[in-house]
């Protein structure tokens, strides 16, 4: 199959042969891996037991999908990925705003994966066949992983999509055996001596819900569109592809999560996940543990390395997108190395997510207004003017940028991280909630209500476009061409 040739660039029509299955199947399939299922671990290691980490789990999935699921309509409509189409809203060079934070999402979250993936792989290997747990071993084991991700990332969306269809009933099979697996030392107790991480049940119950139910379908919220940019609004209406998001969503986070949560329940995970993971895994299911490690990371962090291509070559239009996705590669690995071998585990990855979801959140109500208030009509042409580097357009505003929407984020980010919880770092405005964290409601309050108040009196950004008629054999070739 031939190295995929589109970058952030609009997507012909003859092209966009998707489905909303196949969106199903890339939100399932690649969501089954360690670098997903750790986040199950997450309630348990705050001190939660099963049924408070379930119910964090499920309430946190389902505000964050409900939330982020319309994303995914605004690339059916504009043709090209979320961060240009939110040019519509923030202008041509605002639209940075949207690739600056994909693109730390998904570094972010393809060196967890991969760091995960590569402990358990080392992990299994050890017991498996005596191999040493050193740290040349680990490093070995990291760019292999991080070598095979990035060939399937410079391939592209297609044999992504091949190798998520595979994974979503493969990596089913093996964590349903894994079920089995860990079942004779499953409990509901929370590990023995821990407590609650914030002191309180409900404190400790919300941090969980946000931090590892909520930041699941958030770290999504730039990458929906590399996806529904494939699929024709043509041939498949906006409902079924927005129940296919919600479906692959729920779905594809909350199974492997919830994995997590049982599993750790089952070895006593505290403070770390992957080894004691590996430690109380039965001997014969090495070997599916070990599969699951290596397949999963490489498919999870391949889309999720995808997606940082398209960022980058978003920010440096110059760079085509298989020299953006090499570059994120070498960062990703770099970043993974980091987390072995200097940060404490659970700090660092709830710090992360907190305070991505703190400045993401804001960014994803202001598109999905803007999606609302043009109806999902979008001008093709205008927001590529950036990539092409000229000048002008509907959505120039001034300079490229919108700056009532720039302000409208700037306020809810700032106004989020002032009241985020992270084991590293308290925001002032906790002593006025209870210490509870409910900094993505705030921010996303904040940056809605001043978006809205901003461009109260302005006109729809976009008024309605007559959609192209379908090219012609004659024309379709000639694009093509």
């Amino acid at each position: 199959m031939p190295i995929e040739q589109r970058g952030v660039d609009t997507i012909p029509d003859e092209e966009r042969t998707s489905g909303p299955r196949d969106l199903v199947s890339i939100l399932l399939g690649s969501n089954l891996a360690l670098g997903v299922v750790i986040f199950g671990w997450l309630p348990v290691s705050f001190g939660l037991g099963f049924w408070p980490s379930v119910t964090s789990l499920v309430a946190g999935t389902l505000v964050g999908t409900l939330l982020t699921a319309p994303l995914a309509l605004v690339s059916l409509r504009s043709a090209t990925n979320l961060s240009t189409s939110s040019g519509a809203h923030f202008g041509v060079r605002g639209r940075l705003i949207g690739s600056v934070i994909g693109l730390l999402l998904s570094l972010g979250y393809t060196a967890l994966t991969l760091w995960v993936g590569g402990d358990a792989v080392v992990g299994c290997l050890h017991r498996l066949t005596g191999l040493p747990t050193g740290g040349g071993t680990y490093a070995l084991v990291y760019a292999l992983l991080a070598g095979a991700t990035a060939v399937g990332a410079v391939y592209g969306y297609r044999v992504l999509l091949r190798l998520s269809k595979v994974l979503a009933v493969g990596l089913t099979l093996l964590l349903a055996v894994g079920i089995v697996a860990y079942s004779a030392t499953f409990t509901t107790a929370a590990p023995h001596g821990s407590s609650y991480l914030l002191g309180g049940f409900w404190q400790t119950w919300l941090l969980a819900a946000v931090s590892a139910g909520l930041s699941g379908p958030i770290a999504f919220i730039t990458l929906l569109g590399d996806y529904s940019r494939y699929i024709s609004p043509r041939r498949h209406s906006s409902k079924k592809v927005f129940g296919a998001t919600c479906l692959g969503l729920v779905v594809g986070l909350l199974v492997p999560q919830l994995f997590g949560t049982f599993t750790a329940l089952a070895v006593g995970a505290g403070e770390d996940y992957a080894g004691p993971l590996v430690a109380g895994a039965p001997f014969w299911y090495l070997a599916l543990l070990l599969l699951n490690a290596s397949a999963g990371s490489v498919g999870n962090s391949g889309l999720m390395l995808y997606s940082m291509g398209l960022d980058l070559d978003a920010i440096l239009p110059r760079a085509t997108r298989t020299q953006a996705t090499y570059v994120v590669a070498a960062l990703a690995t770099a970043l993974v190395y980091a987390g072995h071998f200097l940060w404490a585990a659970q700090d660092a990855m709830t710090s992360f997510v907190l305070l991505m979801t703190a400045v993401g959140t804001p960014w994803a109500v202001i598109t999905v207004i803007g999606f609302i208030r043009c109806r999902g009509a979008y001008d093709a042409e205008s927001l590529q003017v950036y990539n092409r580097g000229t000048r002008g357009g509907r959505y120039w505003f001034t300079g490229g940028w919108s700056v009532r929407a720039a302000v409208a984020w700037a306020l809810g980010s700032v106004v989020g991280l002032m009241a985020v919880a992270t084991p590293l770092y308290e925001g002032p405005l906790l002593a006025y909630t209870g210490g509870i964290d409910v900094s993505f409601l705030l921010a996303a309050a904040v940056a809605g209500a001043a978006y809205l108040a901003l461009t109260a009196r302005d006109p729809r950004p976009v008024p309605a476009l007559r959609p192209r008629p379908p090219a012609s054999p004659a024309e379709a070739s000639a694009e093509v061409g």
